[in-house]
Formats: structure tokens, sequence, C-alpha cells
């Protein structure tokens, strides 16, 4: 089978752990595919610009802090149909570089599949439930107040074999490879979303191009799973901000279904 192996990748960084990004770039630099990586960094200052020497990357300075979606996008018009697909890659992400070349082989095989995302565990090795169902108005805060975790657990397919792949509603942002052409044709992600619920509304715009997601565990990456915004009054502003936004676009009837 032949396989466009151009690959392009973008990381929004703010005040990140230098040593900790090193590890997300080298995970995608030290594939075999040919590529391109952008880094969007939003931090007061640009002291990483030095830093970061490889003929593969571009690093890129808001001069402010533009948010995740906004940031991602910010690059968009530099991707073209040679560049055959994009990864959504977080800073605190790691992975062995053969798995991109495997996500690749199966976004080929199907025509109808706009993006993938791997099997994710933590730095312990187990299991973070980054496959979703569309959430409701109470799974998010309860999920947020860490209560009725019995409710809450049902958004998270823990009943479905996460050693197989399936098609869930969404996947968390961390990882996600998109059909460059497709991602074109979404626009990116929606700029309203300064951060959270980025990732929610742009596997909602899939579903109206009528293509597919797909979560593919025989492939896994590892993730230092913060949840910045439990310890941040200011963070958990902006992620209430993000949730009112999304059910304000979407309908406030899925808020309560």
């Amino acid at each position: 089978m032949f396989v466009n192996k151009n690959i392009t990748a973008s990381i929004v960084i703010y005040r990140e752990n230098f040593k900790v990004l090193e590890k997300a770039m080298g995970s995608f630099l030290d594939s075999t595919l040919s590529k391109k990586l952008y880094i969007i960094d939003n931090s007061p200052s640009n002291e990483f610009k030095n830093k970061i020497q490889n003929d593969s990357v571009e690093y890129i300075y808001s001069n402010k802090n533009i948010g995740f979606g906004k940031g991602h996008n910010s690059i968009l018009h530099k991707l073209t149909s040679k560049n055959k697909y994009h990864l959504i890659l977080n800073p605190d992400v790691s992975f062995h570089p053969e798995i991109l070349e495997k996500l690749v082989l199966k976004m080929e095989s199907s025509e109808s599949l706009s993006m993938i995302a791997p099997r994710v565990l933590n730095t312990n090795n187990k299991l973070l439930y980054t496959a979703r169902r569309y959430p409701n108005l109470f799974e998010l805060i309860f999920r947020f107040l860490g209560i009725f975790k019995k409710f809450t657990s049902t958004g998270e397919y823990k009943n479905q074999n996460h050693k197989k792949s399936f098609s869930p509603d969404f996947v968390q942002g961390s990882f996600m490879l998109f059909k460059t052409d497709d991602l074109l044709q979404l626009n990116g992600f929606d700029n309203r979303f300064f951060m959270y619920m980025e990732d929610v509304d742009i596997c909602r715009r899939i579903d109206q191009l009528g293509k597919k997601k797909l979560f593919y565990p025989k492939v896994e990456i590892i993730h230092t799973h913060r949840k910045d915004s439990s310890k941040s009054i200011k963070l958990f502003i902006i992620h209430i901000s993000s949730i009112i936004k999304y059910f304000m676009k979407w309908g406030f009837n899925k808020a309560l279904n």
C-alpha cells in the first residue's frame, strides 16, 4: 500500500518545563516519516527560541497568550495537501516514534476516517479514559467537583473494551491526528474557546462532515495529566466560560440530555 508519509504537527506551549517539552518534540521528530513541527509559544517571553534548534522545527512566538485552539489555528495557513496528516500534540505527551506510521497506515485504510487517537496512559501506566461520550451539563459539573463518580463514569465508555478500537463521540485533545484536508475544511478549532471544550466541539463538527473518529488502542502514548483548572481560579473561570460557550453554540437542550 502506498502511504503518504508527509506529516506536520503543532504544539502550543505556555511556560512549559523544557525537559518535558523536549520529550514531546523528540517523540515526533524521531519518527521516520517526513515531518515538520510547529512550536507556538504563548508564554510571556521567548526564552525557548534559542533552545529549539532543529531544521524540522519552526518556532513561532505569539507575544501573548492567544489560547490553545487559536494557537494551533495560527499555523493552518502553512499546511498544504502535500502534508496529508496533521497532529495536534500536547507538550506533556511522549510516545515511541514508530506509532505515527502505524496511525497513518490505519488512517489510509478508511476514506471516511477523519481523526484518530491512541490509547493514553498516565506516568504510572494507568489508563486515562480520554475517549468520551458527548457530555451534559451535570456530568461536567460533577466531574469537576469530583462527586457522583458512578454517574460521570458513564461518559467515559468504562463498559467498553479499551483494548479494541471503537468510534467515540470525542477524544480529549492531547493527541489528535487529523487528515489535513479535513482539518482545513473544519477551519481548525473554534477560536471562541480559549481553552477547554474545543476538542468536544471539533469532534461534533467532524460528525457534521459525515466523517468518523477512531480510538485506536493498538498504539499508546504517555500523558502527564495535570488537571490545571482544578488548581487555579483563573483556569477554573476559563473552564466554566468554555462550558457555557459550548452549550450556547450547540443548544442548551444538549446540556441536560
